[in-house]
């Protein structure tokens, strides 16, 4: 009974740590787009016409890591059917994340538009069953330093 108990707690303390975790990255993000709001990002292919600038790649990418809680909820979920919100957040964090150092880049190279915009995900595999261990999201495009 005593390890029962020893196990719920550290299973509780986990999920409370990743939960923090989780919501102290989703603000640190929000904070990090109020800074760059100033560097716009386009997906279209074409430079406004007209436009005479610099341009220059600028990329970003990151990896995020699944815990353990959001493999257990995603492994029920596929049991029962339906959408596995558990991997969407996971996913939005890595994505306005690569967004967010792709801006970085951008900055640091003196661009102020990116045109171009493209994201990459792929999964990083581990063990010998191929469970997904990470997510990795890219992002590039075209910066713009108007002159």
């Amino acid at each position: 009974m005593f390890d029962l108990i020893i196990l719920l707690s550290l299973l509780l303390i986990g999920y409370g740590f990743g939960t923090y975790n989780e919501r102290r990255h989703f603000r640190s993000i929000q904070r990090r787009e109020e800074e760059l709001q100033d560097i716009l990002a386009f997906s279209t292919r074409r430079l406004p016409a007209g436009s005479s600038a610099d341009v220059c790649l600028v990329a970003g990418n990151v990896v995020i890591s699944i815990d353990y809680f959001k493999k257990v909820s995603a492994g029920l979920r596929n049991i029962i059917g339906g959408r596995v919100s558990a991997y969407e957040s996971l996913l939005e964090r890595a994505r306005r994340e690569a967004i967010l150092r792709m801006k970085a880049a951008a900055r640091e190279q003196g661009a102020n538009a990116i045109f171009n915009v493209r994201l990459e995900t792929s999964s990083i595999t581990k063990g010998s069953r191929g469970q997904i261990g990470a997510v990795e999201v890219l992002a590039y495009g075209t910066g713009l330093t108007t002159r």
